[in-house]
């Protein structure tokens, strides 16, 4: 009795100190994922922001400093901390975040899909494509500019540096980010120790950069300033960009390493650089030309370039994995067609690689930097897609607290419409930008928007006009009941979007084969809005007939969908079949364009563009090759 009332707590201190080890593992997991981003807008934020309030004659003062200073610190606690770090990192989907998780929660939420909820879904979304553009070229030529910091001599060299350094960077996607990513969080932390210790240093030589704290400085800075203002709290808004990622990421490292690593290291680091920064141009105005690099001695300059260079491959990287991410989800919720999807790791689900979006991500990021050809310039390109993500972001976060949480609706408004109103402030600040480039993510979003309305309208025309003409399940199989057809061994599966209605397949099948096989399987998949789906609650199985049996698999948003796999659980379940004598039968179909789809004729075709250019299902569902039978059919939309 003495001995295992001993054993327990000697097995809870066990559990306790591996679950401790896996928090702080996680944790410093996350310096190096999710905080890249953000963490390397030092390099040009706040020489922007300076640049922005200065106005037509760059005339550096304390005010504009002490201002623009004030302006950050209040964006990072408001914008960051508390939106993000202390109340949407709580809106989790199943343990996973990001605007279509947060979406999907919007929609279990309401009870429904609503229009609004789809709506800002698909923007929020396609705005973040529009700055996962921007992030690899902004990042990469603003650390690479380090270089003509030294010496003018660097110039010409910069732009061929910084395309080779991306394009090896998109090269070695395929091959997976899991070796490379476990060299990102020392990295990235040293980065973080290196940038608050100069910040720290500088601050040291003059303390009075401190009275920026004090919020009323940035107040009157907006309020004497007019649009000068404005257009400065356009450039502020760069020190938050990143931050989406700290609720994309969730699901990699959970809430809690995400708050410990943002609020005990990332955020003291990001303080400290730029009040170092802004001491350092207090003290020596000519500074602002790059305030970040010449914060080091010139014997650091070359090794911080090289540190600066490989912060920003990492940052980069993040944002790559999370485009790659955020397409398999709006493909699982129906928001683009079907694309390749690769895993490069056999343990974790997560580390996957798109070959589509990787090359087309590659040609829009090389065309952004022999475009703006600077950092400065990317710099206002970049502010509008982003505030639109993170606007989306709060208006969604209010639905999903008041419906879902089931908190009181003053109690919302008095927690949310304060954010959402510096949210506005900062989206209608970033509108300034809109033709100094920022037209340039913000075309890419809207050409993205524009693909994802017309796959669903086209979708849903699609599965109206079929369904006029196709026969119901039941009375099907009291037909052929009535008069069997010719019975040949083996299992036929048929895939089919609603199971109450017979399969194309199946009825071509019965039509120009004349034959039905010894058990039929009428296989639907339902992506649900959730992120996975248990086991237990993957297979829903019923039988029909002596011949017919309905199998229903169900898959979360961030799963591909594997039906082979789920298939072995119907038969843990019971159903008894030879994968060797199984065939699944899917139905191909060629679309042609109608005159009275209901969409325009550009839409019809864009739509048929994008149908074409689909993965076929068979892959997509991870289907044994051999074992497929496509049969095509036409349609018109």
């Amino acid at each position: 009795m003495t001995a295992s009332s001993s054993e327990v707590p000697a097995a809870n201190g066990a559990d306790l100190a591996v679950s401790r080890r896996t928090f702080w593992a996680l944790t410093f997991g996350s310096v190096g994922v999710v905080y890249g981003d953000i963490g390397t807008s030092p390099l040009y934020a706040l020489r922007e922001a300076i640049l922005a309030a200065g106005g037509e004659h760059g005339i550096v003062t304390q005010a504009a400093v002490f201002g623009v200073l004030s302006l950050i610190f209040w964006a990072l606690i408001i914008v960051v901390t508390l939106k993000y770090v202390l109340i949407l990192l709580r809106a989790d989907n199943n343990g996973e975040g990001g605007t279509l998780a947060l979406t999907a929660l919007a929609f279990r939420a309401l009870g429904k899909r609503t229009p609004l909820v789809l709506a800002l879904g698909i923007v929020g979304a396609s705005m973040f494509y529009g700055s996962t553009l921007i992030t690899p070229a902004l990042s990469v030529l603003s650390a690479v500019e380090g270089l003509t910091v030294a010496t003018r001599a660097f110039e010409p060299y910069v732009l061929p540096l910084t395309v080779i350094i991306l394009v090896a960077l998109f090269s070695v996607q395929s091959h997976g980010t899991a070796r490379v990513s476990t060299f990102f969080a020392p990295i990235t932390l040293v980065w973080f120790i290196v940038i608050a210790a100069a910040g720290a240093v500088e601050i040291g030589v003059n303390p009075r950069v401190l009275y920026a704290l004090n919020p009323m400085h940035g107040i009157e800075f907006l309020l004497n300033h007019g649009m000068i203002g404005l257009v400065t709290l356009g450039a502020v808004f760069l020190v938050v960009t990143g931050s989406e990622a700290l609720y994309n990421d969730l699901g990699h490292f959970g809430r809690k390493p995400i708050q410990t690593a943002w609020l005990y290291l990332v955020l003291p680091a990001l303080l400290l650089n730029y009040f170092g920064q802004g001491a350092l141009v207090l003290a020596n105005p000519e500074t602002i030309k790059n305030p970040f690099y010449l914060l080091y001695p010139d014997w650091a300059l070359y090794p911080m370039v090289a540190l600066a260079t490989m912060a920003t491959a990492i940052a980069s990287q993040a944002v790559i994995t999370g485009a790659y991410s955020i397409t398999r989800q709006a493909m699982q919720l129906g928001f683009l067609p079907r694309m390749e999807v690769r895993h490069t790791s056999e343990s974790q689900a997560g580390q996957i690689y798109m070959p589509r979006v990787n090359w087309l991500l590659l040609t829009g990021v090389l065309l952004l930097v022999f475009m703006f050809r600077s950092s400065s310039e990317l710099a206002s390109a970049y502010v509008l897609a982003v505030a639109t993500t993170e606007w989306t972001a709060g208006v969604l976060g209010f639905i999903v607290i008041w419906k879902l949480w089931r908190w009181n609706f003053w109690t919302t408004v008095a927690v949310m419409a304060p954010l959402l109103f510096v949210d506005t402030i900062f989206a209608m600040a970033t509108t300034l930008k809109l033709f100094d480039g920022a037209w340039l993510p913000v075309l890419v979003g809207a050409m993205l928007v524009l693909i994802m309305v017309t796959w669903r309208r086209g979708t849903k025309l699609l599965a109206q006009k079929t369904r006029r003409t196709e026969v119901p399940f039941e009375p099907l199989i009291k037909s052929l009941e009535q008069s069997p057809p010719h019975i040949v061994p083996g299992t036929a599966v048929f895939l089919t979007s609603d199971p109450e209605f017979a399969p194309t397949a199946l009825l071509h099948n019965l039509k120009h084969n004349k034959v039905l096989h010894e058990q039929n399987v009428i296989l639907t998949v339902i992506n649900e809005d959730i992120p996975r789906v248990a086991p237990q609650e993957r297979v829903k199985m019923e039988k029909i007939s002596d011949n017919f049996m309905r199998l229903i698999l169900h898959f979360g948003f961030v799963e591909r969908p594997n039906v082979p796999k789920a298939v072995a659980i119907a038969r843990k379940l019971g159903w008894n079949f030879d994968i060797m004598s199984t065939s699944f039968f899917l139905s191909r179909r060629s679309v042609r364009p109608d005159p009275r789809s209901g969409m325009p004729n550009w839409q019809d075709r864009l739509y048929i563009f994008l149908a074409h250019n689909a993965d076929d299902a068979s892959s997509y569902f991870q289907l044994p090759t051999d074992r497929v039978v496509e049969i095509g059919t036409q349609v018109t939309v």
